[in-house]
């Protein structure tokens, strides 16, 4: 499965679902009814996925689930660091610096992240993988470090040593002992797999979530929109609250993928210690921003995006946006209270609404 390292440390926010995504078609005016909301559902990669798609066309659910099946497979045999035999793991555990062979898709991830990194400066960095082991953040047990071995570890990391040759198909890294985790993009990637399924089938109306990531393209059968609804961020509270609801006017999809940092923390000598790291400190954030979502049209896209915004902090991460023309949404805990704040790109949009719920 594809459940890695850096995506359980990240702990990205799942988005509430019930009753906002998941209804029933309503029957239009007239004789006529219209097509029912196919459902599909599934636990894969140590998350649940939920899946909604309807279609003029005649389409046999179980003929998606099939397929759904295979592609998880296939994604599961490259980037799953949860088995030996996956194309990531043969490539982490080799000490070798020379050109491998390697697919369109890994080549594809490789330059998303190298892109992402350098336009924040290291903050995205899918190698930093060594540095939550030296926290103890694998096992849940905190461990303070030096800052000698901090930097020791740094100096492993950084996907500036990961080379890509696009037209021989290869990769390769500068450092024996890099190793590289695309957790940080997996559910995003996985959308995008399992969208491509629905719309090999001619299927053009569909919400495909993935662990609380999502893919929203079309409308319902009635006409009406999809809305969806981004979770409260506050620790402690009895279930899982609405924070905001998002109407998706946009019918041509629209990505959205959602991280936070409120979920898992430690707590040592009086001193809070966020489970999301800065690569470039190798140290736990200190800043207060607690959810970022960012709207896109590549779930792999905004998907690492959103994992760099929980780095740099509303701040930074505002600035970042506005240079990069990003749809992202804020949220800060500020003394118990929690502050909206909304990108100048998203803030523009004519392509989605938010309410209060």
């Amino acid at each position: 499965m594809l459940k890695l390292t850096v995506s359980r440390r990240r702990q990205r926010v799942s988005l509430v679902t019930t009753g906002l995504i998941l209804t029933g078609s309503a029957l239009l005016t007239g004789c006529s009814k219209p097509p029912e909301i196919q459902k599909i559902e599934g636990y894969a990669q140590g998350t649940t996925y939920h899946i909604s798609w309807w279609s003029d066309k005649a389409v046999a659910n179980d003929e998606v689930q099939r397929d759904f099946n295979t592609t998880l497979a296939q994604i599961d045999e490259e980037l799953s660091t949860y088995r030996d035999d996956s194309y990531i793991s043969h490539f982490n555990h080799s000490s070798s610096t020379d050109w491998q062979p390697a697919s369109v898709d890994f080549i594809e991830l490789v330059n998303i992240a190298k892109d992402i990194s350098q336009k924040t400066q290291g903050c995205y960095d899918p190698t930093i993988g060594p540095l939550f082991d030296l926290w103890g953040f694998k096992k849940d047990v905190l461990n303070v470090p030096t800052a000698e071995q901090i930097a020791a570890v740094k100096a492993e990391m950084g996907m500036d040593k990961i080379e890509v040759d696009e037209a021989g198909k290869r990769v390769r890294k500068t450092l024996p002992q890099l190793q590289v985790n695309f957790s940080s993009m997996g559910e995003g990637y996985t959308i995008g797999k399992l969208s491509a399924v629905l719309e090999s089938k001619g299927v053009s109306n569909y919400l495909v979530e993935f662990g609380g990531d999502m893919k929203i393209r079309g409308h319902k059968p009635d006409g009406k929109k999809w809305r969806v609804a981004i979770e409260r961020p506050v620790p402690g509270e009895g279930g899982r609250t609405v924070h905001r609801i998002v109407t998706i006017d946009d019918e041509s999809g629209v990505t959205l993928d959602t991280s936070g940092t409120y979920r898992h923390h430690f707590d040592a000598a009086g001193k809070m210690y966020s489970h999301i790291l800065d690569p470039r400190s190798g140290a736990p954030v200190t800043h207060d921003l607690v959810s970022a979502s960012v709207f896109g049209t590549d779930p792999r896209v905004s998907d690492a995006w959103a994992t760099a915004m929980l780095c740099m902090g509303q701040e930074e991460g505002m600035q970042v946006a506005k240079r990069e023309n990003l749809q992202v949404f804020f949220i800060q805990l500020k003394q118990s209270n929690l502050i909206d704040s909304k990108s100048d790109a998203l803030a523009a949009t004519k392509g989605l609404t938010f309410e209060q719920p």
